[in-house]
């Protein structure tokens, strides 16, 4: 299996960002980590290992990117809006450059964003804000709203990284054709503490006729062993 580590300086972020590449084409997956997590913890986990088979034959080409959670939603030494622009900024970063240079390693059209809790959340989030730029969604175990880190302060900085805010507030016909095109899958176990998230996440997509699809697994399912369970299942392969 190919795998190739890149570092380079994001003019989006102003800083030196890292991710690890591994394949040589097929479906470009982008790996969001789990809450404060790194650009190489699906590769420690195991879940490259798991995606092995797709990676190898080609069908699927993983880019597992850093983040910068603690210096957006996990800050409190930031003000909330300052957070959320940061979040922001990040989410320029993977538009102007991480996505071109995967396009760069390989042209193939299929973008799948994905991740875990906190990764589930930035897959959400940057595939509404950015519908053109994605063709599947595997959200798994996520939040999909933002209160827990805002202080109790809501504004409209704050709503565009808000995946529930900002899809029930959305009202662009354009952008929402866009989302309705892209394949939505949202696993969740029943008793995850954030089953009421993905309920509430759900029926707003529901009302902005968004279809997706919420699967349900009969148990918490909100860690590493029932992750590796899902993505096999929903990544799908030979796009």
């Amino acid at each position: 299996m190919l795998r190739e580590y890149h570092k380079w300086h994001s003019p989006a972020l102003g800083r030196e960002m890292e991710l690890l590449q591994f394949g040589h084409s097929g479906a470009r997956v982008i790996v969001f980590p789990t809450s404060q997590g790194r650009f190489y913890d699906w590769e420690n986990r195991g879940l490259i290992n798991t995606l092995g088979h797709h990676i190898s034959e080609g069908w699927i080409q993983v880019f597992c990117v850093d983040s910068v959670d603690p210096e957006s939603w996990f800050n409190r030494n930031a003000h909330p809006t300052d957070r959320a622009r940061r979040h922001l900024q990040y989410q320029d970063y993977i538009v102007q450059e991480v996505l071109p240079f995967t396009l760069s390693k390989n042209d193939n059209p299929f973008a799948i964003a994905t991740g875990a809790s906190f990764g589930a959340y930035h897959s959400a989030s940057i595939a509404l804000r950015f519908p053109e730029h994605f063709k599947r969604v595997v959200a798994m175990s996520g939040v999909y709203d933002v209160h827990e880190w805002t202080d109790n302060h809501f504004d409209d900085v704050i709503k565009e990284g808000s995946p529930c805010e900002y899809i029930e507030n959305l009202n662009d016909h354009d952008k929402l054709h866009k989302i309705r095109e892209i394949d939505w899958i949202i696993p969740i176990g029943v008793e995850d503490p954030l089953h009421g998230n993905n309920k509430r996440f759900s029926q707003l997509m529901w009302d902005k006729g968004v279809w997706h699809a919420v699967e349900e697994y009969n148990e918490n399912a909100h860690d590493w062993p029932q992750w590796h369970d899902m993505i096999i299942k929903y990544i799908g392969g030979k796009n």
